[in-house]
């Protein structure tokens, strides 16, 4: 019965709202569940109903909602939010929205147009606890980013030596630094000889002598504020270095861990194999790309996928090209990121940077035409199982130049 009948789940924070039909389009049953453990439970008993392997169409492609259907049996079709608005006039000339609107029309798309999307495939166990770990330290990243960032400009309002005399005020020993001298008063005494002492302390490895960072220190304009405001900023800075430090060192706690957990997957050293890929890199490209390669049949969609080609609007006379948008926006920070290393590393690499910027092209625009090409060479990499190998990769280009 599953093969005849169709599903839409319109996903939200709380509830879901669930649209079946059946192959003419016409509705079987409509319903909502909660979004906890009864309502899941209780969505998997009324698509039991239908059969074993409903086909159900839903705007996001993961989740707990999208992993409890796929675990199931079911076959989930992930639809871009924007196919699903633009869809929208075909259904109803007004403006409105609504969830049950939404789960009918997903239905619906999927029954006419359903040989446009193809079913999610579940990822390896080790990919989504890659996936993961990676993504839980990107976002602790930005959180670090932010905080640090908050903290430079609080110093920079009351004390700016405090804020440049150490490279990074995140850092552990600029914070180390910050918790022992809050105020510009707690270091007017401060002398070569006792941050020297500090230095030594903190296991600093000397590259800046103690006079340098003190001429820095002392060298930074003068904060002029009151007594009580400047007690009351070296509590915000206290407060904010305390925050900072256990997520600094959790944050390097996760980092090691990524880095193991990625040396221990095949997949792993393939993308490490890459120039300058390095292991955090590595683990977030490897991480969204996952490792069924029934999901991207060609490099074509992997690039599509990372975002680094260009969207081509065509129409008569007009032909227009812009900025896509619509992507896997982790992939393409990862797969740029790589790209902009490796020309540092590889003469290849280099010369398409290079050209690229001669042509007119911006440093973003360059490393995206750069990340394209590197794409077409870790497709290959990754859908054959095999390291990346510069002189294979290096002689078919020669063989390919020879035959232009």
């Amino acid at each position: 019965m599953s093969a005849d009948v169709l599903a839409g789940l319109d996903w939200a924070t709380t509830t879901h709202a669930v649209c079946i039909v059946d192959v003419t389009g016409r509705v079987l049953e409509r319903f909502e569940v909660n979004h906890d453990r009864d309502g899941l439970a209780e969505l998997l008993r009324r698509l039991a109903r239908f059969g074993t392997r409903v086909r159900i169409a839903i705007e996001r492609p993961s989740g707990v909602v999208v992993d409890a259907l796929v675990e199931a049996g079911h076959q989930v079709f992930p639809i871009h939010p924007n196919a699903v608005k633009a869809s929208r006039p075909r259904y109803r000339s007004h403006g409105a929205k609504s969830d049950a609107s939404d789960a009918y029309l997903l239905a619906d798309l999927l029954r006419t147009d359903g040989h446009r999307w193809t079913p999610l495939q579940p990822q390896s166990d080790s990919i989504g606890a890659l996936r993961a770990l990676v993504r839980a330290r990107d976002d602790l990243v930005t959180a670090r980013i932010a905080l640090a960032n908050q903290l430079r400009t609080t110093l920079e309002a009351f004390w700016p030596g405090a804020a440049r005399i150490f490279a990074a005020v995140d850092s552990p020993i600029a914070m180390a630094f910050l918790r022992r001298y809050p105020t510009p008063a707690k270091a007017t005494r401060l002398s070569e000889t006792q941050l020297r002492r500090f230095l030594r302390a903190q296991h600093d490895s000397g590259r800046r002598a103690a006079a340098q960072l003190l001429a820095r220190l002392r060298a930074a304009a003068l904060g002029r504020a009151s007594v009580l405001t400047s007690a009351a900023m070296a509590d915000v800075v206290l407060a904010m270095v305390a925050v900072l430090e256990p997520l600094v060192a959790q944050l390097a706690a996760l980092t090691r861990r990524i880095e193991a957990f990625v040396q221990s997957l095949p997949d792993g050293q393939i993308v490490m194999s890459f120039p300058r890929a390095g292991r955090v890199c590595a683990a977030q490209i490897l991480a969204e790309m996952g490792d069924v390669r029934e999901r991207y049949p060609n490099d074509d969609r992997l690039a599509a996928e990372a975002g680094v080609v260009p969207l081509t609007y065509e129409s008569g006379k007009r032909r227009c090209v812009g900025f896509r948008w619509a992507c896997n926006h982790r992939l393409r920070r990862a797969i740029t990121t790589l790209a902009d290393n490796s020309r540092h590393a590889n003469l290849w690499a280099r010369g398409i940077y290079s050209a690229a910027r001669q042509r007119g092209c911006d440093h973003p625009h360059a490393i995206r035409i750069l990340a394209r090409a590197w794409l077409r060479v870790l497709w290959r990499a990754w859908f054959d199982h095999k390291p990346y190998d510069p002189q294979l990769h290096l002689g078919a280009i020669k063989v390919a130049n020879q035959g232009g």
